[in-house]
């Protein structure tokens, strides 16, 4: 003799239905907390990824090859100019840099001026820029930087592998580039955050010469 199971009431379905909904909101409630979670664990590794990211390409880069130093005329923001080659027996230091715009780039050559050690080494900073002298003397004026910028048109700073090291591709960097008393280019540093200590660039110009 087979029975046949009791068909739920009303009430029970109506419980059962709740159950049911109760069930679906916390499985909906599951997936969304997952989703959550996931969503932060992406984001803190984009994060994670971008100052890695940061970190590396703002990292100095620096060359230690010894090679003749690429002689150059430049004209100068005070209407003189410089050979490069004339100023053999005494060592030299070029700084490119992107010039008028660039606030940090023109505090650095100031902030070179202030430090007393380059003079005692009879090294001579020359910087660099790929601007007029009508662009870049009123950024000179401002931040207190003295010293006559040479005014390159783009094949110095090319010759010498400095465009697009920085934030825009057609200009140098922020680098510096030591040339020694027989006009042997003894090393190279780019610096994409913008600015170098004096004391350290002296440290580490002196520490090869």
């Amino acid at each position: 003799m087979t029975t046949t199971a009791p068909r739920p009431t009303a009430k029970q379905r109506k419980i059962d239905a709740k159950l049911a909904r109760v069930r679906a909101e916390a499985a909906a409630a599951a997936r969304r907390q997952r989703n959550r979670r996931i969503a932060r664990i992406v984001g803190l590794l984009v994060v994670i990824g971008l100052v890695s990211y940061g970190l590396l390409s703002s990292r100095q880069q620096s060359s230690a090859e010894a090679r003749l130093a690429t002689d150059f005329t430049l004209p100068t923001t005070d209407g003189g100019s410089v050979t490069l080659s004339e100023l053999r027996g005494s060592p030299v230091v070029l700084y490119f840099n992107e010039g008028a715009g660039c606030a940090s780039c023109t505090v650095q050559m100031a902030e070179i001026e202030k430090e007393p050690g380059f003079a005692e080494a009879g090294i001579t900073v020359l910087p660099i820029v790929m601007n007029t002298a009508e662009q870049i003397l009123p950024d000179m004026a401002r931040y207190g930087a003295t010293t006559p910028y040479l005014l390159d048109d783009g094949k110095v700073s090319d010759a010498y592998g400095t465009l697009g090291t920085g934030m825009h591709e057609g200009l140098p960097g922020h680098g510096f580039v030591l040339v020694d008393a027989d006009g042997v280019q003894r090393w190279q540093g780019d610096y994409p955050s913008m600015w170098l200590e004096p004391s350290k660039l002296l440290e580490e110009v002196t520490s090869r010469l």
